[in-house]
């Protein structure tokens, strides 16, 4: 019965998620958070030389996400950015002379769907670059797909690190920008030395925890005194949660992922955990999933993101305005949103500065491209593909926002192969 009313649970997220997706452009705003580009539309043959698909008015991209699935809650957000990002392109002028068109595909929250959706949109579709995937497991499916035939992806999750690609522009952080930030942070601020973690059972959670667990043990001098995995879309949280009472850790590092976070906060409240007092630090929560979970069922909880809605800058204040514009006052918008806004931005920025659509020339081009109209605030590629970014840590309020208690002084360079912790 219980595993019945979680799938009900998951169905009514998702067709209240459909119908964000099937809201129409007449929101979109007449914004331009970049300056308008002078470029010509050049001849199709000199800008396309490997057959995709470019004609001289119209240059075609992939988007690839959850649409549906216990995903659908964390990935809809991604979506509805590049949407806003590639109509906000479109009004620019597009990209050399031509406007975006968008092919999307749904992975369904199902990793061999991600890649087969991949395939299509590279070999059947020849998208120029894709948009795509939210999770570590849908991301190394597809990966093969995409070095194979030589596509371009744009990810924009916060992820484990320990991988690079010419064929991805990683556009979320990696671990040392986030989980040693955040492990660093909490140690310092309340003095912790004990951690239980939990997380969803796939590669991120999994890698992301021993990460941090070295981190614990080797850096901190601190001690984990539990480590318990479940299924995405699991719904019964009790069992792990009568443990961390017993155990009374330090932190809860929480790392559960997808629709699985609604019954896991919740289930934690009402227990009789206040996270006020007992605290949690997150590395999976943003508003989006704050969205489902409510806000009263996670107040106090701390989350390490790069990005957060209520940061205070010019650039977010316009892009929220804009995202709200074109999707409703009620939307939200969490960390992986952002970062995936900016990967139409940073495609573009790499398409003309390489004078061509062709991806080698487009990944070559991409590395110390810096695009200083970030919601987040300046970012920039690295050689690497990942981004410079700040950290933030930010405590959940009952209205379903963040207030932000740390930001990183400067940006943090990405190092995906960090010594000590592979």
């Amino acid at each position: 019965m219980a595993d019945d009313k979680g799938k009900d649970r998951e169905r009514g997220l998702e067709s209240a998620l459909r119908r964000k997706l099937l809201m129409g452009l007449a929101g979109l705003p007449a914004l331009a958070m970049m300056p308008r580009g002078a470029f010509a539309a050049a001849p199709t043959s000199a800008v396309n030389t490997t057959g995709l698909a470019v004609t001289d008015t119209e240059v075609t991209v992939g988007i690839l996400h959850s649409a549906t699935g216990t995903m659908a809650i964390s990935e809809t957000g991604s979506i509805q950015a590049e949407k806003l990002a590639i109509a906000q392109i479109n009004e620019m002028g597009g990209v050399l002379g031509r406007k975006i068109k968008v092919i999307q595909e749904d992975g369904a929250s199902d990793w061999p769907t991600f890649a087969e959706k991949a395939k299509k949109l590279l070999v059947n579709d020849h998208c120029a670059a894709v948009m795509g995937c939210w999770t570590s497991a849908s991301r190394k499916a597809a990966l093969p797909v995409f070095e194979q035939y030589n596509g371009l992806l744009y990810y924009p999750t916060f992820y484990e690190g320990l991988e690079q690609s010419k064929n991805v522009i990683y556009t979320g952080q990696e671990a040392t920008q986030q989980i040693l930030a955040s492990l660093d942070w909490v140690a310092k601020e309340k003095g912790a030395k004990s951690f239980f973690m939990v997380g969803s059972d796939y590669i991120w959670p999994r890698t992301s925890n021993k990460i941090a667990r070295k981190h614990i043990e080797n850096v901190l001098k601190g001690t984990v005194s539990g480590e318990e995995y479940f299924p995405l879309g699991h719904t019964q949280f009790n069992s792990v949660i009568n443990k961390i009472k017993l155990k009374k850790p330090d932190v809860i590092f929480a790392d559960v992922v997808g629709g699985s976070n609604v019954a896991f906060y919740k289930q934690l409240k009402a227990a009789g955990i206040d996270l006020n007092k007992q605290t949690l630090l997150t590395i999976s929560v943003t508003e989006d999933e704050i969205d489902g979970i409510g806000g009263d069922n996670i107040a106090g909880a701390y989350s390490c993101m790069k990005y957060f809605q209520s940061l205070k800058n010019p650039n977010n204040e316009k892009f929220v305005a804009a995202f709200k514009k074109m999707w409703g006052d009620k939307t939200v918008i969490g960390d992986v949103t952002q970062a995936a806004y900016l990967g139409p931005f940073l495609w573009k920025m790499a398409v003309e500065k390489a004078g061509s659509f062709d991806v080698d020339k487009v990944a070559a081009a991409s590395a110390e491209i810096e695009f200083k109209e970030a919601p987040e605030g300046y970012v920039k590629i690295h050689p690497n593909h990942h981004l410079w970014s700040k950290t933030r840590v930010a405590k959940a309020l009952p209205t379903g926002q963040f207030e932000v208690v740390y930001e990183s002084p400067e940006l943090i360079e990405p190092n995906p192969f960090p010594k000590g912790y592979q």
